[in-house]
């Protein structure tokens, strides 16, 4: 297969758009490396919001999309970690030809899954002013004004309504259920590569390791490592593509 053949499905996490991927797929197509195509999540962005959400269910959303691709290969922050693992079962119809997943929370304690399903259960807020709505927005995606200075990575992350404004992201999304990690990696039917900034606070480094070995932490680089250093993002994926 030559780079024309490649497609690179990006996802975002939880509370984000596809938007956040602007820079990677910048680089990607100076390259030449392949399309790309960065998909909102269902009940992110521009997406509509849904009755319920599950890893399977945004699995199943984005299948019939890549159906196709000969060459597929799918990086996921976070969330969408979850989502690439679940398309490279082959479950879904997708054919994967490698998956990394960056970020990826491994474990989830009984406090934190309470909070979780509490914030779920809250109706969207209403901000008065685009100022205090964008702010909540970086506050929920961690991309704040020192990481994302400029308007294109907050695209489709708030939404105008007839008394203000509110946050694109449905709060039950907040409420999915993530079914084990181990499975989803000993499901995949491909080559997965795991990685972290090592600043990240949600996966440690030896965690990531037990799980999935030959994981990476990139130096000096905390959770949103697709944002901090799209270079260092791509050079993953050439990583990934020699496997």
């Amino acid at each position: 297969m030559t780079a024309d053949a490649r497609c690179f499905l990006l996802l975002h996490g939880l509370g984000a758009t596809g938007a956040v991927w602007g820079p990677v797929a910048a680089l990607l197509a100076a390259r030449g490396a392949g399309r790309s195509i960065a998909p909102d999540l269902r009940g992110h962005g521009a997406a509509p919001w849904a009755p319920s959400y599950s890893v399977g269910a945004a699995a199943a959303d984005l299948a019939p999309q890549v159906a196709l691709e000969p060459e597929l290969y799918v990086v996921g922050h976070s969330f969408g970690g979850y989502v690439a693992l679940a398309l490279a079962s082959g479950w879904f119809g997708a054919r994967v030809r490698g998956v990394l997943t960056v970020g990826t929370k491994l474990t989830f304690g009984d406090e934190e899954r309470g909070r979780a399903a509490e914030l779920a259960r809250r109706p969207a807020r209403i901000f008065p002013t685009r100022e205090e709505a964008v702010e909540r927005y970086r506050k929920v995606s961690g991309l704040d004004a020192a990481l994302a200075p400029g308007e294109a990575l907050l695209a489709r992350g708030t939404v105008a309504e007839t008394t203000g404004l509110r946050l694109a992201a449905d709060p039950a999304t907040l409420g999915v259920e993530v079914p084990p990690v181990a499975a989803l990696l000993a499901g995949a039917a491909c080559p997965v590569l795991a990685a972290r900034g090592e600043r990240d606070p949600l996966v440690s480094g030896a965690e990531l390791r037990a799980a999935a070995p030959g994981a990476i932490d990139v130096p000096g680089r905390g959770h949103n490592l697709h944002v901090e250093d799209p270079r260092a993002l791509v050079a993953l994926l050439d990583r990934l593509l020699a496997a």
